[in-house]
């Protein structure tokens, strides 16, 4: 009988510290998965207000789910329709902004209005400045002409 309240007490004692530290683990877990979201979500300019994008017209236009139209700061990707329409491209960079930011919640630096009333603005999802990643992925060109605007597309 001896040996059985013993072997009862040696399984309740190495259940007790299975639970421990699955309990443990499972803590770890979770404080890994909280500081990663930190990591890419942190926003590059925390004082910035924040959107969230409904969906992008074309490649440097999106508007966001309170109807504000944002037209992407310092840059300029082709247009869809008009006389210098270049359609391809210019669906594709519609398409991989609108992967890239439509349902995303962005950090927003506005700049000003421009003559039809959109927000100029640079967005940024965590440290990802979207203009300057469009340049670098080759879905956009820096516009010259308001390249002073943005501090990036001074390099």
């Amino acid at each position: 009988m001896l040996k059985n309240k013993s072997s009862s007490e040696q399984r309740f004692l190495r259940n007790l510290l299975i639970g421990f530290f699955s309990a443990l683990f499972i803590v770890f877990v979770f404080a890994i998965i909280a500081l990663f979201q930190s990591l890419i979500f942190f926003p590059r300019y925390p004082a910035l207000p924040i959107v969230t994008i409904q969906s992008c017209y074309d490649g440097d236009t999106c508007t966001t789910t309170q109807g504000e139209k944002i037209r992407l700061a310092c840059i300029d990707t082709p247009e869809i329709r008009g006389e210098k329409a270049d359609p391809i491209p210019a669906k594709a960079s519609r398409d991989y902004l609108n992967d890239l930011v439509a349902g995303s919640t962005l950090t927003i630096k506005r700049i000003t209005e421009d003559r039809y009333g959109r927000t100029v603005a640079e967005l940024f999802k965590g440290p990802i400045n979207i203009q300057e990643h469009l340049v670098e992925k080759d879905f956009a060109r820096i516009y010259e002409r308001y390249s002073s605007q943005c501090e990036w597309s001074k390099k």
